[in-house]
């Protein structure tokens, strides 16, 4: 996988608590499991009237020229509750989203996240609001999130945010699960030479 050291994108504001994997994926579109491919579904009730893509909702944040080409998202507490669906992540990667920063997150979407290299950023309450706020006075602002500082920063300001060592190490180096068991091909072939042939045969 690419390394995610730095990124510099549009922030869009989805001024919402308690988005649900539906909301973000409705379970209509969650009929295959290539990872691409669903960029049109995102929030396809929120973006779209009467489940129709001809209706495009223009009061919904990402259909506003502002912030149409957005790769950062704030947002409110618990993003990404409800099912364990991994096609939430894959939906926000394939529409062009990097980065989520929210108060909190879903533990089981905080984790699929990590997994297919989409960044968490948990800030507190207060920087929270103060970023939406600086977005409604300044549509269309960038950020810049740069993960090896752990820092973010938007015009002068600058935020640092905490995260788990094990899931920096693998954005900054580009790992997956795979790569982490490759890391470990020498011990696993000599462990495998370790097992008695009449143990192998039994499988």
């Amino acid at each position: 996988m690419k390394k995610f050291i730095h990124h510099t994108g549009i922030i869009a504001p989805l001024d919402l608590s308690n988005v649900d994997t539906d909301a973000i994926i409705p379970k209509q579109f969650l009929q295959k499991i290539d990872k691409t491919g669903f960029s049109d579904s995102l929030f396809y009730n929120w973006r779209f009237l009467e489940g129709n893509k001809k209706h495009v909702n223009l009061n919904f944040v990402l259909n506003k020229s502002q912030y149409q080409k957005s790769s950062i998202l704030i947002t409110r507490n618990n993003f990404g509750c409800g099912s364990s669906r991994e096609h939430a992540v894959w939906a926000l990667l394939d529409y062009g989203f990097r980065v989520i920063i929210a108060p909190s997150f879903a533990d089981i979407f905080y984790s699929n996240s990590f997994n297919n290299h989409l960044l968490l950023i948990t800030l507190s309450e207060k920087n929270i609001n103060n970023i939406f706020h600086m977005i409604y006075n300044n549509p269309g602002i960038k950020a810049t999130i740069n993960l090896y500082k752990k820092k973010i920063k938007i015009n002068n300001l600058k935020y640092d945010f905490k995260i788990d060592d094990f899931y920096r190490s693998c954005l900054l180096e580009g790992l997956d699960n795979i790569d982490l068991t490759l890391k470990n091909k020498k011990k696993i072939l000599k462990y495998e030479k370790s097992i008695p042939k009449f143990l192998i045969n039994l499988y």
